[in-house]
Parts: C-alpha cells; sequence; structure tokens
C-alpha cells in the first residue's frame, strides 16, 4: 500500500515537470511592520481566474507563460498590493504588505475582491484574525480564540464556561487541535472555562470542519489550526495587559535584524495572591486557592534564502488546592500541557518547498486527596514524539500539490490509582501503560479546473499498532482473571488502518455565487472518555487496543454561497451528514477504581446531520455576522437504554449567535454578542423509593429530559486614546459585561431531601445550579 502511495505521487510529480516549460515566480509574502510571513494571502494574476495563496510559511510559487502581467497580493486585515513584471526568466520575489490600521488616511487602498470564501473548493473553513478575535467580549476580560470558534454555524459549546469544541454532533476528543504541529489535548484552563491559547502569541487561527483536507489525520470532526508568531525581526516589541483575572506580557524582537528574532509571551492568574490575605490561618479553608499560568515562546534563525529553523514550545499548567481543616480533607489537583517543536524550511526550487517537524508534548493529570490517615492519588498521562515532513509542489498555475508523511509514538497512562489508610498501602498491580506506533501518508492536489471547477482531492493512509510491553488477560464473564499473553518491548499487540480517501468540489455560478459538495472519510486512534458531559482534566485518553477498536467517521456536506455588493456580504448555506461508528462509552454503573478502565467501556454508533445559515457583514464601521444551525445528533449502544437510540449530549436542536462590531471613530469601538441555544439533554431521576431502608433513585432513559434554554448578551468598548503627539507607548481600555442581563443559565441540576422518609414527609427537590451572573471587567492593554 505504501509503495503504490509514493508511486503515484512519483507519476504526477514527474508528469508535471516535463510539461511545457514555463518561467515561476516564487518567494515570500510578509508584515512590512515585523517581517511575520502571512498564511493565506492570495496571489493572483490581474484578468486570469486562476491564482494561489501562500502556505503555512508565507511562501508562494505561480508559473506562468513568457509575458508582460499585473500581480495583485492580498489578505484579510491587509493593503492589497499590484506589482507590474516582465517574465522572461524564473524569478524570486517577496511581498511586503502593509497592515491596514498602520496606513495613514491618506493612502489610497487598491483593494481586491474579498471573495475566498465563494471561489474555494474548501468548505465549512473559518479563518479569524486576532483583530476579530480581541474584539469579542470576553468572560472577566480574557480574550479566548476558542470561544470565538464557538459562535460559528456548527461548533457549539458544552455550556457555561466551557472551553471544549463540538463540531456537527461530534466529541471534544474528535477535533485536531494543533498549535505549532503540536497536538494539545486539553485546551481548557480553569477547568474548561477559558482555553490555554494566549492571544498576544498567536498569528494565525483556522477552522475546517466541512470537509478536511488529506493532509490533517488523526480525528474525525473538525481541525483547528494555531500558528504562533515568529517574533518581529525589525524592532524591539513589548505588549501586554492587566485584566480582572490575570495578566500577561509579551517581548518580542531581532536577534539579528533581519535574519534572527524570538517572541517569549507569559501569562498568569492572581486570584490566589489577592484572596490569600483575606484567609485566615484560623479559617478551615486556609491553605486553599487555584491559579494558572503558560508560556510561549518561539526563536528562529534565516540560514539563506532557501533555509530557515523554528523552535517553538508551550509550557502551561492549573493548580487547584482545596484544605478542609474541620473534616481533616485536603486536595491537590495538578494539570497541564507542554510542547515542543522544531522545524525546518527548505526551498528546493522555485516550485517546492517542505517543511520537517519533529514535535514533543505531553499532557498529565494528578490528583492528590487525603482525610485523616487515608491517602489517594490518581494520576493521568499522554506524550507523544513526533516526525513529519511535509512537501507543498506547484507545477503549473491552478494545481497545487501537498504530499508528506507523518510519524508519531504514543505513550498512554490512562488511570493509575494508589493510596494508603494508616500503615495499609495499595498499590496497583500493573501499571496501565500502553504504547502504539501512529504513521500516516498522504497526497492531495487543489486543482482549478477552468473558470467554473475547481477541486481538492486526496488520499490518506493511515496505521495504528499497540505495542508492548504489554499483558493481555483472558478473563471468565465474572472478570476474574484465567490465563494471559505477554508481549515483550516493541512487540505487535493489534494494528489497525485504512484508507481515508477526501474530495471537494467547487462549481461557481458566476463571479459571486458557487455550489460546493465534500465527501470525507476519517480515521481516529485515540479516544477521550468521559464520565460527565464537559471536558473536565479527570476525562482519560486511551488508544485503539485489542478490544478498543479506530473510530470511523464518513461525512457528506453540500452548500451554496453567495456574495451581495462587491462581496460586502458573504452568505452561505450548508447543510451535512456525518456517521460516526465505534463510539464509547462506561457501562451503566461505572466508578472509578483501580484496574484497566477499558475493561469498563461499551461501545456504540452515532450519527449527526442540520444545516447551517451564515451571514456576515465584512466591509465598513459596522461588521459581524449571524450563526444559525439547526440539527440532530444521535447514539445507539446495545448496552444502553435498552438498545434504543438516544439523543447525544452533545445534541442541540437550535443554535444562534449574533456577533456585532461598530468603530465609532478612532477612539471608540463597541462590540456585542448574543447566543441563544437549545438545553442540554441529560438523564432524569424519575422515581425515589427505599430499599432496606436506604433511598433509592429510579433513572429515565438516557437524555430523555433537556435543560432549559441557554442564552446570554455579552458587551464591551474599547477606548484608544490619541496622543497629540507620536508616542512609543500607545494603550487601550477595554470595558466589558459578561451575561449583561444577568441570565441564571443552568450548570447542572443536582436534588435536595428534606424531611424523613419513615414519617412519610419526605421531599426532593431538583435545583438549578447557575455559575455566572453580570461580570463586568476592565483590562489595560498596551503595546510598546
Amino acid at each position: 500500500m505504501l509503495k503504490h502511495l509514493f508511486l503515484i505521487i512519483f507519476i504526477i510529480s514527474f508528469s508535471f515537470v516535463t510539461a511545457q516549460e514555463k518561467f515561476t515566480i516564487s518567494g515570500y509574502v510578509k508584515d512590512s511592520t515585523s517581517n511575520e510571513t502571512i498564511i493565506g494571502a492570495t496571489i493572483s494574476v490581474k484578468s486570469r481566474t486562476k491564482g494561489i495563496s501562500s502556505n503555512q510559511y508565507g511562501f508562494y510559487s505561480i508559473t506562468l507563460d513568457k509575458g508582460s502581467y499585473t500581480l495583485t497580493v492580498s489578505h484579510v486585515g491587509f493593503t492589497a498590493k499590484e506589482i507590474d513584471i516582465d517574465l522572461n526568466s524564473n524569478t524570486s520575489l517577496n511581498f511586503d504588505l502593509a497592515p491596514r490600521i498602520a496606513i495613514s488616511q491618506e493612502v489610497i487602498i487598491y483593494s481586491k475582491k474579498r471573495d475566498l470564501n465563494v471561489k474555494s473548493a474548501q468548505m465549512g473553513k473559518f479563518e479569524l484574525s486576532m483583530n476579530q478575535i480581541k474584539s469579542v467580549p470576553a468572560l472577566a476580560g480574557e480574550v479566548d480564540p476558542i470561544k470565538v470558534l464557538q459562535l460559528l454555524p456548527g461548533v457549539r459549546n458544552a455550556g457555561e464556561g466551557n472551553s471544549g469544541l463540538y463540531v456537527r454532533g461530534g466529541g471534544p476528543d474528535q477535533n485536531l487541535i494543533l498549535l505549532d504541529d503540536a497536538v494539545v489535548y486539553n485546551p481548557g484552563h480553569l477547568f474548561g472555562f477559558f482555553s490555554v491559547f494566549n492571544s498576544d502569541a498567536l498569528k494565525n487561527v483556522s477552522l475546517i470542519k466541512g470537509g478536511m483536507p488529506a493532509n490533517y489525520g488523526g480525528r474525525i470532526s473538525s481541525v483547528v489550526d494555531i500558528a504562533m508568531k515568529d517574533g518581529n525581526n525589525k524592532k524591539f516589541q513589548v505588549e501586554g495587559g492587566i485584566g480582572t483575572i490575570s495578566s500577561r506580557v509579551s517581548i518580542q524582537g531581532p536577534v539579528v535584524k533581519e535574519k534572527a528574532s524570538f517572541i517569549v509571551s507569559a501569562r498568569r492568574t492572581y486570584v490566589d495572591i489577592l484572596a490569600k490575605p483575606f484567609i485566615k490561618k484560623e479559617s478551615d479553608f486556609y491553605g486553599s486557592g487555584y491559579y494558572f499560568y503558560d508560556l510561549n515562546t518561539k526563536f528562529n534563525y534565516k540560514f539563506s534564502e532557501k533555509d530557515r529553523l523554528f523552535a517553538s514550545g508551550y509550557f502551561g499548567r492549573d493548580v487547584f488546592t482545596f484544605n478542609n481543616k474541620e473534616r481533616s480533607f485536603g486536595a491537590r489537583i495538578p494539570w497541564g500541557n507542554s510542547t515542543g517543536t522544531v522545524r525546518w524550511n527548505h526551498v528546493f526550487s522555485n516550485k517546492l518547498f517542505s517543511n520537517t517537524s519533529l514535535v514533543w508534548n505531553d499532557y498529565r493529570f494528578a490528583f492528590g486527596g487525603t482525610q485523616s490517615d487515608f491517602e489517594i492519588n490518581l494520576n493521568s498521562a499522554i506524550r507523544d514524539v513526533s516526525a513529519k515532513i511535509d512537501f507543498d509542489y506547484y507545477p503549473v498555475t491552478g494545481h497545487q500539490l501537498k504530499y508528506g508523511v507523518n510519524y508519531t509514538f504514543h505513550k498512554f497512562n490512562p488511570q493509575t490509582t494508589s493510596g494508603k489508610s494508616g500503615d495499609v498501602v495499595f498499590e496497583p498491580q500493573t501499571v496501565n501503560n500502553k504504547f502504539a506506533h501512529e504513521l500516516a501518508l498522504y497526497l492531495m492536489d487543489d486543482w482549478e479546473v477552468n473558470d467554473q471547477l475547481k477541486i481538492n482531492y486526496g488520499l490518506r493512509y493511515s496505521m495504528f499498532q499497540q505495542v508492548g510491553p504489554y499483558t493481555l488477560y483472558v478473563k471468565d464473564a465474572d472478570g476474574n482473571k484465567l490465563d494471559s499473553m505477554v508481549y515483550g518491548r516493541g512487540k505487535g499487540v493489534q494494528q489497525y488502518g485504512g484508507l481515508e480517501p477526501r474530495a471537494t468540489i467547487r462549481y461557481a455560478l458566476n463571479d459571486e455565487t458557487s455550489i460546493k459538495a465534500a465527501v470525507t472519510r476519517n480515521l481516529q486512534f485515540i479516544h477521550l472518555v468521559s464520565n460527565a458531559g464537559t471536558t473536565l482534566p479527570t476525562d482519560i485518553w486511551v488508544p485503539s487496543t485489542h478490544r478498543v477498536k479506530p473510530q470511523i467517521g464518513w461525512q457528506y456536506a453540500a452548500g451554496f454561497f453567495k456574495n451581495f455588493k462587491d462581496n460586502t456580504w458573504e452568505t452561505s448555506v450548508e447543510v451535512y451528514y456525518k456517521t460516526m461508528q465505534n463510539q464509547i462509552e462506561y457501562k451503566e454503573g461505572y466508578t472509578p477504581g483501580i484496574g484497566d478502565p477499558e475493561e469498563s467501556f461499551v461501545f456504540g454508533k452515532g450519527w449527526s446531520y442540520g444545516a447551517e445559515f451564515y451571514v456576515n457583514k465584512a466591509r465598513g464601521n459596522f461588521t459581524g455576522w449571524i450563526g444559525y444551525t439547526l440539527s440532530w445528533t444521535w447514539r445507539r449502544f446495545p448496552q444502553l437504554n435498552d438498545g434504543d437510540k438516544y439523543p447525544g449530549r452533545y445534541d442541540r436542536r437550535h443554535d444562534l449567535s449574533v456577533v456585532t462590531n461598530y468603530q465609532q471613530n478612532k477612539k471608540w469601538k463597541y462590540s456585542a454578542v448574543f447566543v441563544f441555544g437549545t438545553g442540554n439533554a441529560f438523564t432524569l431521576p424519575e422515581r425515589f423509593f427505599l430499599v432496606d431502608g436506604v433511598l433509592t433513585q429510579q433513572y429515565s432513559r438516557i437524555n430523555q429530559y433537556r435543560l432549559p434554554s441557554y442564552h446570554r448578551l455579552d458587551l464591551s468598548a474599547i477606548y484608544t486614546p490619541q496622543p497629540k503627539k507620536v508616542r512609543k507607548l500607545k494603550m487601550e481600555w477595554v470595558f466589558s459585561v459578561y451575561n449583561a442581563y444577568s441570565r441564571q443559565n443552568p450548570y447542572f441540576i443536582y436534588y435536595d431531601q428534606t424531611g424523613n422518609p419513615y414519617q412519610g414527609t419526605l421531599e426532593v427537590e431538583a435545583r438549578q445550579v447557575s455559575l455566572f451572573p453580570i461580570i463586568p471587567s476592565v483590562t489595560l492593554n498596551f503595546k510598546l
């Protein structure tokens, strides 16, 4: 299979190389103020429809016949640039685009039509600029790119203050979240209320949910690809903010001007520091507290026009401690992500660009609890070491080939529990570590056939192998061990693999209207198993094994895209149907304990379908969008709910987001966000009765009931003082109100018991817990 895929790559590449001789223009697109490369800039030839986009590193290549041309280079948020060129040889040409905010009012701006949503073959892709992300009202002043993604159609959150993404009926583990090529397994701070992504350190955020291209894999729902800034290599810059619950600072600048640069960005909460003086030593809760911090770093060095090295890293931790002297109880819960990426860009020729990456990432969760002389510890972790190489090949105008290979070695520790009581120590008989190899190869072509037809098609082959050391136990129906099989280090235990075809097609009806369709097959070999409906750090990651099979997803989508008034208004309607095999849940009555958790799994299937409506005003002083989703999500497990289908915990019939931004003048900018969603499905106790004096509950069918609908209004105003003289220090004040009308949205339901069951006075009442009332906040942002 691998030989066949490499043969296809070679044949296609060779056929283009031997085609008619043409001349090639290649180079980079950069931000003129910082020399940051620009991802996804459009390079087109005036009076022609065919063009090209810069890749993840700002590189482009376009091949044309000999002659004279006018090239237009554009990107959202930058001033478009035009240049005339006489092409009679291969040419290296870099473009520097100026941010529009850096341009004086007197400069005439030549802008290309903003029609990528219509012209691109890609479905369900959204690119978010940092300005868009920072203008959306935030909880307690914390700007959060994940929260902004949750406002797009087809994407929903799990409820109040949750950073998980639930895309088209999929779970949070079905999204591939990348930070500079490194997988981020838990994107949440503060038990999911904020994400781990510090916007000051980020350059670009993109979401793909409607037809994942072949260069991405390992997940069945979506891709969130986040790129960090490279660092300003022209001048030093300091920026940051002082907020209600945290402060942040970023420092970037040249190490060697125009050749090497760096960026360091840090953030920390200080609720624990502010609260500490108010908790007396005599208090039963002295020593309790919570804080999180994170650090982003990046360094890059330009060896030559053909070679560039990047080294980036992320380190973040949440630490929660709780003490109750009255009950002699204490707990400490630290968790967090660490990632490291080294990348080498090399330009083989004006048509062939490569990127080689070495990636390390580590996610750990720990829980330590004590009460009197009893102590318990729980640990969970996942560690990856990856290597990948990707090629971008531009044979002729209208074709952009991508191909490459990716290898990952996984080490999983889904759950290890230990403890002691007095002098008695409880240790697990075996540590449940699992090891695996994951390999993928892919080939993709973005082909503009003619003015009307464009196709993005590709093929991916993925393989996953569980390896030793591992002991496989044979058990009877009661769970007693009958026999075992021992696998040595590196010996294969179980292997899965398969082809993943991907295809999207666009047909243009005219310059402002197109229809698109997509079909994709995805394999997912790792799984997040949750005993609740939120993305808490106690959820565990498990690999595919002899018992746990990989998830398989098929998605079919179609859409109609239409722009109005010179692309000022963008509209779209997309419909989709998605199937998900080998879904995992815990069996009924499961309680965490010592042992391999996969012995408590049950397996089933899921499917979802719906329609997404999107209207976006992209230009003018008044901008924003409306996104509405009508959808259904179902699950069926033979061992749950009597084998009948039931709504998935991510099912939400109606989901509405309204985002507005208004630029009054240079000093004031206003934003508002309104969200509405059908309440989460949940399971409710329907009857209470006594069994041997113990109050027992009888539950409804799974997810038979719904919480009240969720809705909220957020407001913000950004004030930017305009000094009379040009100063190096620039400041802005951000005033925001979260949940402006203080809606008491449900977070969860619990049951309060009063009275005596033996006297016939027992009453059980359902009570709602809400997290956030109205929360005003003020943040001071600065840039030097």
